[in-house]
């Protein structure tokens, strides 16, 4: 068993915890923006492949004290990276982060942890020198064009953790959206949102400012039950640690749960006609990605084929749907008395003027009219949010959404509502 480190948007957490925890692997600690957690090769590969609120996973290579160069020298030396990191692979010391701690010059850090592990892997190699690192632009590429190992160094209150990324790419890209739009949520971010406000598949989800697509999209992956990871590459697999006879099982086996025959009703529109294709367009390729990938990764039963968007009449059930609305003239649909709304609103920061943004929120509170008994979440950088939609939030949750710090308002509705009380009398 390894210890790994997965990596979120602060405030997505919870998510990402109880996501390990249904893989069956287990959490050892959970801290800002990452849950530690335990796995054998198989695991690893299974958090790579499945985690739809990771943006990384890292092995940790070590933990230990570190209140001085020299215990960092020694520290980082004596890990058995030869074990790690196969022959030959140039190694990057590609991210430092100093907190609480004694050290905290990130270049002299990257330095002497650097020297370190040339010091064990030229001693373990017999060779004077490792290898040049690869080209800047495959830095964090997990092509195989890029041969490099990416360390990561972390020092919080004395304490070093040492780290080594097996992601290669950030796991938010997908490879469904070529073009994110202006001011595109992450994808990510948008998992964390959705498993945090409880949707269940059984519901209509709707997107008002749909944008690029990327919160249905996430839902659609959801519901279809396709691993976010199923159809790129890792890092894992250039490293000694990883194994594609593993790989290669973890695919079939994940591919194998893809199932396409729910109905789902999932929605979403924009009042720019041209985001609205865009969002249709990543939607069109997260499903042909899934149906390439399940294809390539398992022998699959013939019952469970894939409909075929061109061809199968079961096809629209199972595909979200995206049209050119404004907002203000969105309604729920009669009969659906429950669903949830979940959209990334504009901010103000990005899109347009804060002014234009406030008057946005305004207007926006006609959903709770328009969709009664809905539950609903919007994310923001508005910390006032709240007085200009004209409602309190049942819940409010800090998030980050890339570099952006924002606001998660949840907006419970009325069987959510009821069953809080009950719980609580």
């Amino acid at each position: 068993m390894m210890t790994a480190l997965a990596l979120c948007a602060v405030g997505a957490e919870k998510a990402l915890s109880n996501e390990l925890r249904k893989l069956q692997l287990p959490i050892v600690s959970s801290g800002f923006g990452r849950v530690r957690f335990t796995a054998d090769q198989k695991g690893l590969y299974k958090s790579l492949m499945a985690l739809r609120t990771a943006d990384r996973v890292l092995l940790e290579a070590a933990n230990f004290p570190a209140a001085d160069f020299d215990q960092l020298f020694e520290g980082v030396r004596e890990i058995a990276w030869d074990q790690l990191i196969p022959r030959g692979s140039p190694v990057v010391i590609s991210k430092v982060r100093s907190k609480g701690s004694k050290l905290s010059a990130e270049t002299s850090i990257q330095s002497v942890s650097h020297k370190a592990v040339a010091e064990c892997l030229c001693e373990a190699w017999r060779v004077n020198r490792l290898p040049e690192t690869g080209n800047a632009s495959d830095r964090y590429s997990s092509s195989p064009s890029n041969t490099n190992a990416e360390i990561r160094i972390y020092l919080d209150k004395d304490q070093a953790s040492i780290a080594l990324d097996l992601s290669g790419d950030p796991l938010f890209r997908r490879g469904y959206r070529t073009e994110g739009g202006n001011a595109p949520l992450r994808e990510t971010t948008a998992a964390a949102l959705l498993l945090l406000m409880g949707w269940k598949r059984k519901y209509p989800l709707y997107d008002p400012f749909c944008g690029s697509g990327t919160i249905a999209v996430e839902a659609a992956l959801y519901a279809w039950n396709a691993a976010p990871g199923l159809g790129r590459s890792f890092a894992l697999s250039r490293l000694a640690i990883g194994d594609k006879t593993v790989e290669a099982q973890v695919r079939e086996e994940l591919a194998d749960k893809v199932d396409f025959s729910r109905i789902i009703r999932i929605s979403g529109s924009d009042i720019d006609g041209r985001a609205a294709k865009l969002a249709a367009a990543n939607m069109e390729r997260a499903y042909d990605l899934v149906q390439r990938s399940r294809s390539a990764a398992t022998r699959a039963d013939k019952s469970k084929t894939i409909p075929n968007r061109e061809t199968a009449n079961g096809f629209a059930s199972c595909f979200p749907s995206f049209r050119r609305l404004d907002m203000s003239q969105a309604r729920a649909a009669e009969g659906e008395d429950r669903g949830f709304i979940l959209s990334n609103p504009p901010y103000g920061e990005r899109l347009g003027d804060l002014a234009h943004a406030e008057e946005n929120y305004r207007v926006m509170g006609h959903l709770v009219q328009d969709f009664p008994g809905w539950t609903m979440g919007f994310i923001t950088n508005h910390a006032g949010f709240e007085s200009h939609f004209g409602k309190n939030a049942s819940w409010v949750r800090e998030i980050t959404n890339g570099a952006l710090n924002s606001y998660f308002y949840l907006y419970e509705g009325a069987e959510e509502r009821h069953d809080v009380d009950s719980r609580r009398a």
